[in-house]
């Protein structure tokens, strides 16, 4: 309880404690306080009085007086308050006090400039006043803003409503010059055309097109314009001109062709379709211009128009144009389309304009802009050749194929197509030369062995063709050897060799034992003697017969002791051996193979995916005799085992 009292007691300044308690000698009363600080205060200042002598003071004084008004305090501390200005004008507008309400939007506008209401109130009340210089001055004060193009069309109107053409035109002037867009001009030229100022608003619609250009509203206006007055031509070009540079222009096409089919032809409509194509690959290729495809269509599309028209130097800038867009990387997959531009380019050059230099100058730029050390087109060497050749120029196709073999990584191509040139002219001894070099660069080429002793037995030089297949044949390494072997076993056989046609055989055989080979072998001994037709005819097939089941025999031993495990090949072979003893008539005997021929047995087995699941897939097997009796014996002797453990047992 004592601590609760002490917290709540009121606690009071400590009193000063006196030190000299005398009375001062001087002593000083409550009245003579009163009256020195009476003494002291200042005086009150009055405002002075005024007498106003005229109207200029008394307009000063009213000044005074509404700055001390509440609408001056309320700007004073808010002055971007547009809704206060416009009530504190119509206020004063509304007592009649004009020169006030003019002072009002004076100041408004000179704070607030970009308010276009201030301006239209402020031009409005001198208007209502008939003070048109007064609102000229104003629209003037206004424009040095540059205001909107509402703002421009105001004063425009403005001035035209009081018949001032020529200032209402020096106010279009600069108003283009403010908004320079396709709009202000249209609107200007209308003006003028309106006032029956034709060429003024021609100048108008040409300085639009020149300083503003691609834009689609201002060339259909402009077209109208001549339209209306008859100048047909005029708009006609103007149309073209537009859907030139604008492009894709979906209006300015659809005028124009609706005009085209009141005053042009079908020429006319046609050029409308074909300026429409133009403009779309126009577009495309300015998208794309890696796009060769893109390319080629315009390109036929301006061949095409050039053979109506007779325009050759527009093709020749599409295509050069085109030809410009070089693939970006060395790599032979981005080069497959854009080289058939060079070749369509030359090819027009000497077909369509009939220009030859051109069409040479056009290979040769093609050819050396071809990076050779990377990759090549035999295509286009060839086409070059070729076209020297129709030019009888000889001596320059020689040259050109020279050098694409001496170039062109890949050579095949101009290989061939070289040596059958040379061949078409009879140039014997330059085939053998190309023949010769194009073996030094691909001496594994097996077509290239067999073409050339083909080539040599054409010329009944046998010796050369024979000489040829042995050295081919004694090539470590050929891409196919089967085609060499073949070539040449077919080569003595057409001349008649038959032991040099055995004797490759063999030779084929101590190389590889293949199945196709030995049926082969055996096919061409039992066809040896098929036409002879003489007496002892007979003797000779019996002959060919048993040469035929010796190659057989062979091939089944080979197959049955050497690679058992050829079970397929051993069956196709004895399969194949059945029917030529079938196709040998009363001389054959099937019995000889019966004897031999497998079993086929279906059999499955299991095999198991990358995801381990396993699969059963069936397939054939064969069980041949010497197999089969070996089984059978097995199965005696578990037999025979099984029945000595019983006698054991017992």
């Amino acid at each position: 309880m004592a601590s609760f009292a002490k917290d709540t007691q009121v606690k009071l300044p400590r009193p000063t404690r006196v030190k000299n308690k005398t009375p001062a000698p001087l002593q000083i009363t409550a009245e003579q306080l009163l009256t020195e600080a009476r003494e002291r205060q200042e005086s009150q200042i009055l405002p002075p009085q005024q007498n106003i002598t005229d109207s200029t003071e008394l307009s000063d004084y009213r000044l005074r007086l509404r700055k001390e008004s509440v609408w001056e305090r309320a700007l004073a501390r808010d002055y971007k308050n547009h809704a206060l200005w416009l009530k504190y004008a119509d206020f004063e507008m509304k007592n009649k006090f004009l020169n006030s309400a003019r002072n009002v939007w004076d100041r408004a506008v000179t704070v607030l400039p970009r308010v276009d209401q201030f301006w239209y109130k402020y031009i409005h009340m001198e208007e209502m006043l008939g003070n048109i210089y007064g609102a000229r001055d104003t629209f003037e004060r206004w424009m040095k803003w540059s205001p909107d193009q509402q703002g421009w069309l105001s004063f425009i109107n403005f001035e035209l409503r009081y018949q001032e053409t020529a200032r209402a035109r020096d106010v279009y002037e600069r108003f283009v010059l403010s908004h320079p867009k396709p709009s202000s001009y249209i609107q200007y030229a209308k003006f003028e055309a309106k006032g029956g100022e034709v060429a003024r608003a021609r100048d108008v619609y040409e300085r639009a097109v020149k300083n503003l250009g691609d834009d689609e509203d201002l060339f259909v206006a402009f077209a109208e314009f001549e339209e209306r007055c008859n100048e047909v031509e005029r708009a006609r070009v103007i149309y073209k001109f537009g859907l030139d540079r604008v492009g894709r222009g979906e209006e300015l096409y659809r005028k124009f062709v609706a005009f085209e089919k009141q005053y042009g032809d079908k020429e006319g409509i046609d050029d409308v379709i074909v300026g429409r194509r133009r403009v779309e690959y126009e577009e495309q290729v300015r998208k794309s211009p890696l796009n060769y495809d893109a390319w080629f269509d315009y390109v036929r599309l301006e061949e095409e128009e050039a053979s109506s028209v007779g325009d050759k130097e527009r093709v020749r800038e599409v295509y050069e144009r085109a030809i410009a867009n070089v693939p970006p990387a060395n790599e032979k997959r981005y080069w497959r389309r854009y080289i058939y531009l060079w070749i369509n380019y030359a090819l027009y050059e000497e077909i369509e304009a009939e220009d030859v230099e051109r069409a040479r100058q056009v290979y040769r730029e093609c050819l050396k802009l071809v990076p050779h050390a990377s990759f090549s087109f035999a295509k286009i060497w060839l086409l070059a050749a070729q076209f020297e050749i129709r030019q009888l120029n000889l001596k320059g196709c020689r040259k050109l194929l020279g050098n694409a073999i001496g170039i062109a990584p890949n050579k095949d191509k101009i290989f061939k197509k070289y040596i059958e040139m040379e061949l078409q002219l009879g140039e014997i001894d330059r085939c053998r030369r190309l023949y010769e070099r194009y073996l030094v660069w691909s001496p594994d080429n097996c077509y290239v062995w067999c073409k050339f002793a083909e080539f040599e037995s054409s010329l009944e030089e046998i010796e050369r063709a024979r000489g040829i297949f042995e050295l081919a044949v004694s090539q470590t390494t050929l891409d196919l050897p089967e085609l060499v072997w073949k070539g040449y076993i077919d080569f003595e056989m057409s001349q008649g060799e038959v032991e040099r046609t055995r004797a490759l055989y063999e030779r084929l055989l101590e190389r590889t034992k293949h199945y196709k080979v030995w049926v082969s072998f055996a096919k061409y001994e039992a066809g040896e003697q098929d036409e002879d037709e003489e007496e002892d005819g007979i003797e000779r097939k019996q002959e060919c017969i048993r040469r035929t089941r010796a190659v057989f025999d062979r091939a089944y031993v080979y197959y049955k002791d050497v690679t058992p495990e050829l079970k397929e090949e051993r069956a196709k072979l004895l399969e194949d051996w059945f029917n030529m003893e079938v196709g040998f008539g009363m001389l054959g005997d099937v019995s000889i193979v019966e004897s031999k021929l497998p079993k086929k047995l279906k059999k499955r087995k299991a095999i198991t995916g990358e995801d381990g699941s396993v699969e059963y897939v069936e397939y054939t097997d064969y069980l041949f005799p010497e197999e089969l009796q070996a089984s059978n014996l097995k199965i005696l002797e578990a037999a025979y085992r099984w029945k000595k453990q019983k006698v054991d047992a017992v």
